[in-house]
């Protein structure tokens, strides 16, 4: 598994704590003044990066309503595909002053670009890396043209089956770049966490040999927390400063509350998936002397037999352990013992005696 996998210099992987985006997506509502407030919000959430969408309506579609171009149910119903990436996408004379405000805030900033000329806009920016959207990753041409840039490459895999995760994931790595992180994804909005199948994680990291992670579109946190416990080393998740203030994206973002909990709760789970080990641990040091062992429970003379009436299994643990009763009892004791004396090999005839 990769273990140098890094943006802006910090290190991504299993044994790394992870890593998370929050994406800005259309929730700035076309207010640059809101998209300061959110990676404002991120960065005192915890977040890692800020994410970024670059296209406009005119380079991700056309403006049509004929079929296919009018969006039929869910969140978007009766909206125009032109219509509503005209309304969420994010203004492309902001993207060099986004950037500046990351860099003010100490907090990374990159993209999802749509087309090359968004590869070309951001390159001028100097992105540290680059994300593969769901929806793009059967763009082959896109995905080698962002791979040609070298720099760091995240592919979500939502809606994509096997076949054409392999031909992104080889086109990348045919194009010189074999730096990914892979990240299962399910592309609806909002997402049932009963479609997540999170085992598909640990699968995706063994078939490809990449780094793993989330992009997660189910309502609340319990999805990403769960996907850390099985190797997920990034989480991107959708923030917003007020679901009620709406957006394209609100209805299934985290508030800036929910997002500093997930972030806790990623990161108290990834401490906690640790590693497979049957040792005593330090924080168990104390309590060890609380387990049960054999105890005199009622005073016994020398050469008296051990009955369950003197001797009994009980705490504390200072005595011979439990598993020895049976071939204590019925043998004659030592020497005088008192209640209360935890029981040693020493206080034990052996049966010749």
């Amino acid at each position: 598994m990769p273990d140098n996998f890094k943006i802006a210099g910090r290190r991504i992987a299993t044994d790394a704590p992870p890593y998370v985006i929050a994406e800005l997506s259309g929730n700035h509502n076309g207010d640059i003044s809101r998209a300061y407030a959110i990676m404002e919000a991120a960065k005192a959430a915890g977040a890692d990066a800020i994410k970024l969408q670059t296209y406009t309506a005119d380079t991700i579609t056309i403006d049509h309503d004929g079929p296919g171009f009018k969006i039929e149910g869910g969140l978007w119903d009766g909206r125009t595909l032109h219509d509503l990436y005209d309304e969420a996408h994010t203004p492309w004379a902001w993207h060099a002053d986004l950037f500046a405000k990351g860099r003010e805030l100490g907090i990374t900033v990159f993209s999802s670009p749509f087309d090359a000329t968004a590869v070309d806009l951001l390159e001028q920016l100097e992105a540290p890396a680059y994300k593969v959207a769901s929806f793009e990753v059967i763009d082959l041409p896109l995905v080698a043209r962002i791979a040609e840039t070298g720099k760091p490459m995240i592919i979500s895999t939502g809606m994509a089956n096997l076949a054409e995760i392999d031909d992104a994931v080889q086109t990348a790595r045919e194009a010189g770049n074999s730096d990914l992180v892979l990240l299962h994804c399910v592309s609806s909005y909002p997402a049932p966490a009963a479609e997540s199948n999170l085992l598909t994680i640990p699968d995706l990291a063994r078939r490809f040999g990449a780094v793993v992670g989330l992009s997660d579109h189910t309502l609340g946190a319990a999805v990403p927390i769960a996907a850390v416990s099985l190797g997920a080393a990034v989480i991107e998740k959708h923030m917003t400063l007020d679901r009620a203030a709406g957006g394209p994206d609100a209805a299934f973002s985290l508030e800036p509350n929910e997002f500093t909990g997930m972030v806790e709760g990623v990161r108290t789970a990834w401490q906690a998936r640790g590693v497979a080990g049957y040792d005593r641990k330090p924080s168990e040091t104390d309590n060890a002397q609380f387990r049960r062992s054999l105890y005199v429970v009622a005073d016994i003379a020398a050469g008296e037999l051990f009955s369950p009436d003197n001797l009994r299994s009980i705490r504390p643990g200072f005595g011979m352990a439990p598993k020895y009763l049976h071939q204590v009892l019925g043998r004659r004791a030592t020497r005088d013992l008192k209640r209360g004396d935890p029981l040693e090999v020493s206080m034990v005839k052996e049966r010749s005696e």
